[in-house]
Formats: structure tokens, sequence, C-alpha cells
């Protein structure tokens, strides 16, 4: 796809090697907009201790990387970001921003140009249950050209706003998830389900633990892998002991790709049952339940968040309301009994989301 060449700065609050979907969402929009002729400027912080992982990184980017230095008093970030991104817009044809802050930071430097803006939001930063940050958010948002959403649960979270916004959902590098020569790896349970994702309230691994006593009642060698940074591990291993369902259930924490795509290869049913947290974090759409997909692992799903959109119901996967242990069970016998039909259909949804497709969506507000 070809494009007049044009100048676009992407304001992140995430941005890799450093784990974060917003970052994961960030990189994809500069890169494939890179690969379709854009010049792309990416703004983000370094979020390591020295900045020595980021510097390995940017070189190998086919766009300018301008990192913001860490320091120990957060403030002078704050000033230092706004002040990176008020001197980028000036050759800016177009800026776009993703995060919280970078909300802020762009309606603000957007005053003194004539630049365009897209926002794109995600879930929790419009999510907030603090009234003035709540406020403060929408105002930067109604100072946007555009707003795009990863989801229509993300959507209708700014309804209030009373203007358009289009939904373009999260997209995955199939490429990447490619099962080719990935070798086998004998793993506990049948069936075999598996959650990816920082062990957290709002990935949702705590929903599944409280209904494993009556799963195993169903499917006596179920076995429960769970796949992420270890954040709420401990508390959830409490739960899974009291509840005597600890020995189902493994906690592998962070894996490399290779033993991540071996444990997903030999799934039965991806599970992702989100919750809000008490904070007001959620799920705006689970770009984890695509990945799966790709390697032909059907998923279950929790309704009231931004997975509606990730589970093509009855085609990759089933969604249920996450506390409805009758509707679990129902959705992992309707994904076993028709096994060959799910795997097809969860392969092709996944190509769907293909960035090589999302990304000619951004480029009609680019252009």
């Amino acid at each position: 796809m070809s494009v007049t060449k044009k100048n676009i700065v992407i304001v992140t609050s995430e941005f890799p090697p450093q784990p974060g979907g917003i970052g994961n969402h960030a990189y994809n929009l500069a890169l494939y907009l890179s690969k379709n002729k854009f010049c792309v400027q990416v703004i983000a912080d370094q979020r390591s201790e020295n900045g020595g992982e980021e510097m390995i990184f940017d070189k190998e980017l086919p766009f300018e990387v301008i990192r913001i230095k860490r320091y120990d008093f957060r403030f002078k970030m704050y000033v230092k970001r706004v002040a990176v991104t008020y001197k980028s817009l000036k050759q800016a044809s177009h800026v776009i921003a993703t995060g919280k802050f970078s909300l802020w930071n762009v309606a603000l430097s957007s005053l003194f140009y004539k630049c365009k803006t897209l926002a794109v939001v995600h879930g929790t930063e419009v999510n907030f249950k603090t009234f003035t940050l709540k406020k403060s958010i929408d105002i930067a948002l109604k100072k946007m050209d555009t707003v795009i959403a990863v989801s229509n649960y993300t959507k209708d979270l700014i309804s209030h706003l009373k203007r358009h916004v289009e939904v373009i959902p999260n997209g995955i590098d199939l490429k990447k998830w490619e099962a080719k020569d990935v070798p086998e790896l004998a793993i506990n349970g049948n069936p075999i389900l598996t959650t990816v994702g920082r062990v957290s309230s709002r990935k949702g691994q705590l929903n599944v633990i409280k209904q494993l006593p009556e799963l195993i009642k169903r499917f006596p060698k179920l076995h429960y892998h769970c796949i992420g940074i270890p954040t709420e591990a401990e508390a959830f291993k409490l739960e899974a002991r009291a509840l005597n369902v600890y020995e189902y259930i493994t906690f592998h924490g962070s894996l490399d790709e290779l033993v991540l795509k071996q444990i997903l290869k030999q799934t039965d049913v991806f599970v992702m049952l989100s919750s809000e947290s008490e904070t007001g974090d959620v799920e705006g759409f689970g770009i984890a339940i695509l990945e799966a997909n790709a390697l032909g692992i059907p998923a279950i799903g929790s309704k009231g968040c931004g997975i509606e959109d990730a589970v093509n119901t009855g085609v990759s996967g089933v969604l249920i309301d996450s506390n409805q242990t009758s509707e679990f069970i129902k959705g992992i016998e309707q994904i076993l009994n028709n096994k060959n039909a799910y795997q097809s259909g969860a392969k092709s949804w996944a190509e769907q989301h293909d960035w090589s497709n999302i990304i000619k969506r951004y480029i009609t507000f680019l252009t």
C-alpha cells in the first residue's frame, strides 16, 4: 500500500522491550506505518534502570525512538516529556497519543501547532474512579481531532463525550505466532486450560481458580496453567490451597517465547475471565486471545469487557459470564466436542487481525 510520505509522531506511555499491552500496540503501529512509507518518530520513557535494554532494542528499529530519561524525581520526567513532545510537533503532520499521560501531553502541546491529533484509548485510562482524573482525560479527548477505541467496550466507556469514536481492534503479527519448528513439550492436564497475562485481578486467573472445584468434578484430570508476571500469584495460591485445588494449577511465571508457544500448542482451551479491579483497571481488548488463536487454540472469555471484541462467538471461542460455572463447563464441553471446527475458526479469526490488515484502517485517518 503506497501513501504520500507524512511525518507521524507517536507519544506513548509504554514501549518495548519492556512488557505492556499499550507498548505492544504502539510498537506495531509504528512498525507498520513505517512499512507503509510513513516517516515515524516515537516518544517513550526509558523504563529499565540504566536504559541499556532500550538502547539495544531501538538500534534495530526502522524508525526513530526518543527515550525520556528515567529520573527518581518523577515530575522531572513529566516536564521532559512535554518539552520533547512540544519540540517534535513542529515537524509533524499527525500526532498519535496512546496512554494516560500521553493524552494530556498531546492535548496540551497541540494547542500551539496545527498538526492533526489522534488518540488511541485502550480501557483503564478512560475508567478512572477519581472525578478529577476522569474529567481531565475527558477534556484531553475532546481536544483530539480523532478518537479511536480498541474495542466497543472501550468506546462505551467514553460515550458520555457525545462525539464520534472509531473502533479499530487490536492486532497481532501473525508471522511471530507461526508454530513451525516448535518442539513438543509434555505438560499436565486433560483438558489443559491456560491463561497468559500478568497474574492479577484484571486478567481473571482468580475467577478461574474459584470455579475449579466444580470444573474438576466434571473434568477430573483438568490442569490450569498460568503464565505471566506473578504480581498477585501468592494471594491466588493461598486461595487455591483453601479450595483444595492447588495441585491442579501451575504458576509458570514469565516464560521465553519458545516455551510459551510449546505450552500453548498443548492447550485445549485458552481462558481469560477478566474482570474490573477495584481501581478501575479493565481489559480493553485481550490481545493474548488472538495470539493463542493464531496457534489454533480456541478461547473462553468473559462478557462485559473488551474481550467481547476479541472472541468470535461460536467460531474462535465462547463468551461467558465470568462467574457462571455452568456456562464455563458448557463452554469447555462445546469446544472439546467440536475441536477441529474451533481450531480452524480460531486461526481464521486471528488472520483477520494481522497488523498488515489493521494498519490500513489507521492509515485512512492519516492521509
